[in-house]
């Protein structure tokens, strides 16, 4: 398990204990049982609050305070269990790619998005690839913005490629590619943008070092490569901090850490 996702769990189990703490003496001292629907939006209400007081995404937030009470909301109906049978599978095909290789959907915010345009507009007109594009949150905006830059997006869930694939209609320099990441041929591209885990940094680099040219450069956004300094770390202003490691690609390479 991620120490990133480890904080959440162990934010949630906090929030739980607190409240069942208090609830639980209390509601046994009175002799009343304990009213779980008001526990659990309470337990909802104190993860709230932990997840705002450590400064977490707002989508971090809202799983924070709907957890518990949409786990009384699923006892109380009394659900089919078919009906986990299918959010399971239809979860395997959108998130696929966290169970292969360790890459969970990242969202795009707009100072990565800028920070990743100046970065372009310095370089000039170029070939950009982003790995495991998402619905496009990264590639579209940026393809809109930079009419004169060529990109491909690589995604391997077929539901998120499917919305991708409807919104970049109309960009004639937007290649939206169904498949691998591992497949892509990174020697095609100046510039190669993952937004990854720590867990597939290495495989990355060792094969953008076989792959990519002299001068090419390789950004990853929040993880570096383990053991390799950067050329360059970019800062945003993203809230958490999402900095754009960048590694430039110099002959001969060795790939360390593969």
């Amino acid at each position: 398990m991620s120490p990133s996702l480890s904080r959440h769990f162990a934010l949630q189990g906090a929030a739980a204990f607190f409240v069942l703490s208090i609830a639980w003496p209390y509601y046994g001292w009175i002799g009343e049982a304990m009213p779980w629907l008001s526990t659990s939006l309470t337990i909802g209400g104190v993860a709230l609050l932990l997840a705002t007081l450590a400064r977490q995404a707002w989508w971090w937030r809202v799983l924070h305070a709907s957890f518990m009470p949409l786990i009384w909301g699923t006892h109380e109906l009394a659900l089919d269990p078919g009906w986990f049978l299918l959010a399971a599978i239809v979860c395997l095909l959108a998130y696929r790619g966290l169970l292969s290789g360790q890459i969970p959907l990242a969202l795009a915010d707009r100072p990565t998005l800028s920070a990743l345009g100046e970065i372009l507009v310095a370089r000039g007109p170029c070939r950009f690839i982003e790995l495991g594009s998402g619905i496009g949150r990264t590639t579209i905006p940026l393809a809109d913005a930079l009419p004169e830059h060529h990109f491909t997006g690589y995604e391997d869930a077929l539901p998120r490629w499917l919305i991708g694939l409807v919104l970049s209609i109309g960009h004639t320099n937007l290649r939206w590619r169904w498949d691998d990441l591992w497949q892509a041929r990174l020697g095609d591209y100046d510039v190669v943008y993952a937004s990854l885990s720590p867990a597939p940094m290495p495989q990355l680099w060792a094969k953008a070092c076989a792959e990519m040219a002299p001068g090419s450069l390789l950004i990853s956004q929040r993880f570096p490569i383990p053991g390799l300094s950067p050329e360059r770390i970019v800062e945003t202003e993203a809230q958490p901090s999402t900095p754009l490691y960048c590694y430039r690609i110099h002959a001969p390479q060795v790939a360390k850490n593969a």
